[in-house]
């Protein structure tokens, strides 16, 4: 039934109305909760998910209408159906302009109740829907697609073919811009979950004192600010996936509360007692060297093996130096349909250079890279003086080997990739080696190209 397990909220003053809509209801299978005015109906809501709520709108105290602006005031989620004995035109469109779905007329029949909540119910499903596929089509205009034509990467596609049927978890690990999230993302939709959410979120980009409440949820009063009760990404991914990026950033404290999640199907909102069953497959990436984490005593050794039941390592570019022509390409053609331009040829000293290149920030440095050359450059072919001086150079050779700049430049992008290689990816452990600030290390990470 498509009603089963939705909660809906009967408010009327007249307790014989609640009795016979909790019977109409709870035959439908819905779970039904009763309040008496608005006062009661916002303490209930508070505290309870509600999806749909039918309420009177002539009560004692808080009426039907306040009632209905309270919820707007205070961004509570759920469908308001009003319902009224002395209905006119005026009071329905009063309503539906206070944000009520719909308005039904007393005395009503049992079956204008129940379509009234199939058509709000339908209305929810499409918004969620329309959430996920936007969330989706946001996140696919930067190239979802996974190009290639290496050996290497086409092993690790086949390993993703054969993993994706199965609910274990996997951990997939590789450089910082080799592609983590995409190969997450073609886990999931080449599984059984793939018409379900795919939520991804980033250990390391949540300040600690918020990660918990942001993979769990919380309780209303949990702490201050929590003005009311909220889902967490766990819930949200409930019957998909939930992509957890970073995973070795994730604080020693909470490490056993994700494992318990893994190991039991259950999360627990920070300020509740109750456990919530919750059916996600979880994925993991990390750039970091887990295993040397476990042996430093900065990752749980159980969290380690429950996450890496198989382990997918994406290479690196330089690694799989067939892709990169067609990876440059791809994302030529991207932008110049985003742009609505003609797509530019590489030229061959061009193509060489590109093939050479070290490509220290993997597949993002050279979208990043084709970006920013496109911007500049409006040819019919892009050549090498299309190309930023430190690659010019590679080619032609000593033309720059006088510039201070140029030097310093190749300087700290070298010692920037070596702290971070020597600290696992975490970037607040290498500005610390490289004694600049955190601020600092990010702004020449991404003015050089190796987000």
């Amino acid at each position: 039934m498509v009603s089963e397990g939705n909660k809906v909220l009967v408010i009327d003053d007249e307790a014989s109305m609640r009795h016979m809509l909790r019977l109409v209801l709870e035959k439908e299978g819905y779970r039904v909760f009763e309040a008496a005015g608005g006062d009661d109906a916002l303490s209930l809501l508070a505290k309870e998910d509600i999806t749909i709520i039918l309420c009177d709108i002539r009560m004692p105290g808080m009426d039907g209408l306040a009632f209905l602006r309270a919820v707007r005031d205070r961004n509570i989620e759920g469908t308001v159906i009003m319902m009224s004995a002395y209905g006119t035109v005026d009071t329905a469109i009063e309503c539906l302009k206070a944000g009520a779905y719909d308005y039904i007329s007393k005395p009503f029949k049992p079956d204008e109740v129940k379509l009234t909540l199939r058509k709000a119910e339908e209305k929810l499903r499409l918004q969620q829907e329309n959430v996920v596929l936007r969330r989706e089509l946001g996140r696919q205009k930067d190239g979802g697609k996974i190009v290639h034509r290496s050996t290497v990467m086409k092993r690790v596609l086949d390993l993703v073919a054969r993993v994706a049927e199965v609910n274990s978890p996997v951990l997939i690990t590789g450089e910082t811009g080799t592609g983590k999230e995409l190969i997450a993302r073609q886990l999931h939709q080449q599984s059984p979950r793939r018409k379900k959410p795919f939520v991804a979120v980033n250990c390391g980009a949540i300040a600690q004192g918020l990660i918990e409440s942001e993979l769990f949820g919380h309780a209303r009063g949990a702490f201050t600010g929590a003005v009311q009760q909220k889902a967490g990404l766990f819930e949200a991914a409930d019957g998909g996936t939930l992509f957890l990026d970073e995973i070795g950033e994730l604080p020693l404290e909470l490490q056993p509360k994700l494992l318990r999640v893994l190991q039991e199907g259950e999360v627990r909102r920070v300020g509740e007692t109750k456990p919530r069953q919750v059916d996600v497959r979880v994925l993991a990436a990390t750039a970091r060297d887990l295993r040397k984490a476990v042996d430093e005593g900065e990752f749980r050794d159980d969290l380690f093996f429950r996450l890496a039941v198989v382990e997918i390592h994406i290479p690196p570019l330089r690694e799989r130096r067939e892709d990169i022509l067609l990876l440059a390409e791809y994302f030529i053609s991207g932008i110049a349909v985003r742009e609505g331009r003609p797509a530019p040829k590489l030229g061959s000293e061009v193509e060489q250079v590109l093939s050479s290149y070290a490509w220290p920030g993997n597949v993002r440095e050279l979208a990043n890279f084709v970006e920013r050359t496109m911007i500049f450059n409006r040819g019919a072919e892009l050549d090498l003086e299309a190309l930023p001086g430190e690659m010019r150079r590679e080619k032609r050779g000593a033309s720059d080997e006088f510039s201070l700049k140029k030097a310093s430049t190749r300087l700290e992008k070298e010692y920037i990739l070596r702290a971070l290689a020597a600290t696992e990816g975490n970037r607040t452990q290498a500005a610390k080696l490289l004694e600049i600030s955190l601020r600092n290390l990010l702004y020449k990470i991404k003015e050089y190209g190796m987000e």
